[in-house]
């Protein structure tokens, strides 16, 4: 068994000491399937990276017991850490473009993990690197096994790392949300690979998620933390049917299935308290719709009701009913124009051949034709590695020395690809983007102050400093962080709140269309409601428009228009979000909607 006893976890900082981790408790059985959930900058992922001590150097397990089937190994030598690492406790990384080697082929990086911890080597290492990415879905798997991981999509890689950390065939896994980038057909898969491979191998996971979704599909047990601390613990069914934490309630208040975007979702006000202060009462409580005077003195204990514990003083024990995901998608009729028009796209990429062999392209995007409606919200939908983000950045003009393009992209009737100089500055003021991992496209060296005011400064340079810096504030503040976020870096942040970042610094130039790569699919529940609701409120007032590729089908559900189905570069299906998702005419688009994640299966369970 793995054993987690009153674990307290500390990051020195140039100014505090924050306690990311306070007094964890929680046990994980071979065989078990538990999730830890919680809103972004809960400690989550902290308390991973504290079991495997792969702490930064700043960081520190302060107290505490951690066992592993009876070894207590926070006192081991680095040297015997090596062999509990992979061998008996895994841990899939949740941002792949940073935890890959960039300098590596994926085969390589696979088999130095199966020669360090397995007996095979060299052709039969190799052999089983290939068993592994067959395993997870890489498509061309013979061909995929000798690329880099700038060659993979955001999807690709992270099947790539949950190969490596499967490679070694651990005895506990834990999962740093392994479904973040994964499109919902590979999810399934994925989700019911690390189901089969805990039934035939009785290995033990952790799941760490922010999708409640995926744990009411597969979890046994779930913990929810809120700021440090383990505040519910409970049976997976009952803590979906009848949660105590009004935090939990709430939690599933805010997802968007079964709702549609006249209505705004019920976001949790305000946001995680930061953890470098002593706290006093329950940490909830200036959230809390329930707080009374009570919860604001003394300590709230972890306190055991018969099969789970909860820290609450006054716990909510009446049921709740499930978000249902079946609810017809409604599409009202519009007249307005295009404002964005592409025209028979194509994207190919040269393949340089070896000597004497003629280049080749690799068909990347073919014959796409879409429009973009002013004021409605295109979403753009199909497996990883169909061609959506490529079509964006296409549209975007970042492909020009890259690739091989030809066909139409038009902004109000003037084509892009002929736009030079300041032109060219313009149109992109006009059309901005947030991409799909936050980490890479923030600057690492420069604070979040100077990564906002540099879009402001480039696209809208007639703006006063002192309006520049209040326009920064109100924009981190509207995707739910706090002023003084303007003056840390981004590796500060969690990969959640490192998304809301790009999202503030997108907004903040007042584009006409934004374009969206998976905006959402790092935010917990209560963000992604805000960032919705956020969305949805500018487009109402300004009339903006939105190209929003996702794989979330909930989130296209409530806040898409009009829906376009891409798959290996083409448009297979598109029509109103009405047309597409109430009856939707091609078997590809009906497997997508039959592998998204939902509740119906613990509603069974449920007899609800």
């Amino acid at each position: 068994m793995l054993q987690i006893s009153n674990m307290v976890t500390d990051i020195l900082t140039s100014e505090d000491t924050v306690r990311v981790v306070d007094g964890l408790s929680l046990e994980l059985s071979p065989g078990e399937f538990c999730a830890l959930v919680g809103e972004s900058g809960c400690g989550k992922s902290m308390t991973a990276f504290s079991l495997l001590r792969l702490l930064p150097s700043t960081g520190r397990v302060t107290s505490g017991v951690v066992t592993v089937d009876g070894t207590e190994i926070m006192g081991l030598p680095e040297s015997m850490m090596r062999h509990i690492r992979s061998s008996k406790i895994s841990l899939i990384f949740q941002e792949p473009a940073t935890s890959l080697n960039p300098v590596m082929t994926v085969g390589d990086q696979i088999v130095e993990t199966i020669e360090l911890h397995t007996a095979l080597r060299g052709v039969k290492a190799r052999a089983k690197a290939l068993e592994w990415l067959k395993k997870v879905g890489i498509p061309e798997p013979e061909r995929r096994i000798d690329s880099f991981p700038h060659e993979l999509s955001g999807g690709q890689r992270q099947r790539v790392m949950i190969a490596i950390a499967l490679a070694a065939q651990p005895k506990y896994l834990i999962a740093d949300e392994p479904t973040t980038a994964l499109d919902v057909t590979i999810q399934a898969q994925i989700l019911d690979l690390i189901k089969s491979l805990r039934d035939s191998e009785n290995i033990g996971v952790l799941l760490i998620t922010h999708d409640l979704t995926v744990v009411a599909q597969v979890a046994d047990r779930v913990g929810l933390m809120y700021a440090g601390e383990l505040v519910e613990e409970a049976s997976a069914q009952d803590f979906f049917s009848s949660p105590y934490h009004p935090y939990a309630r709430n939690l599933l208040k805010a997802l968007p299935e079964g709702k549609d975007k006249s209505h705004p979702l019920q976001a949790i006000p305000g946001m995680v308290p930061r953890l470098n202060r002593k706290f006093v009462g329950c940490r909830f409580a200036d959230r809390c719709t329930e707080a009374r005077a009570e919860c604001r003195r003394g300590d709230v204990p972890l306190t055991d009701f018969g099969t789970r514990r909860v820290r609450c003083l006054f716990p909510i024990k009446s049921k709740v009913e499930l978000p249902r995901s079946d609810a017809a998608v409604e599409s009202e009729a519009t007249e307005a124009g295009a404002l964005l028009q592409v025209r028979d796209y194509n994207v190919w990429f040269p393949t340089h051949g070896g000597f004497l062999r003629r280049p080749d392209y690799v068909k990347a995007v073919q014959d796409v034709s879409f429009d973009v409606l002013r004021g409605r919200t295109t979403a753009l939908v199909g497996e990883s590695g169909s061609g959506k983000t490529t079509v964006a950045r296409g549209v975007l003009q970042l492909l020009r020395s890259a690739a091989h393009i030809n066909g139409s992209a038009r902004l109000d009737g003037t084509e892009l690809s002929e736009l030079k100089g300041q032109a060219l500055l313009e149109a992109r003021r006009r059309i901005q983007v947030i991409f799909q991992d936050p980490f890479s496209s923030l600057n690492p060296r420069m604070r979040v102050k100077e990564i906002l005011l540099e879009g402001l400064e480039s696209l809208r340079s007639g703006t006063s400093a002192s309006e520049a810096i209040d326009r920064a504030e109100s924009a981190v503040n509207l995707c739910g962080l706090r002023s003084d976020s303007l003056y840390r870096y981004p590796h500060e942040f969690s990969g959640g709140q490192r998304q809301r970042l790009a999202i503030a610094r997108a907004l903040l130039v007042e584009p006409e269309l934004l374009i969206c790569d998976e905006p959402t699919s790092a935010l917990d529940v209560s963000v992604q409601a805000q960032i919705l609701n956020l969305l949805n409120e500018i487009q109402k007032n300004r009339g903006i428009s939105y190209l929003f590729i996702t794989h979330n089908f909930s989130v296209v559900r409530y806040l898409a228009d009009d829906v376009i189905v891409m798959k290996d570069g083409r448009v297979v299906e598109s029509g109103t979000a009405a047309e597409v998702l109430n009856t939707p005419r091609e078997v590809y688009t009906q497997n997508l909607l039959n592998a998204v994640p939902n509740f119906d299966a613990l509603r069974q369970k449920l007899g609800k």
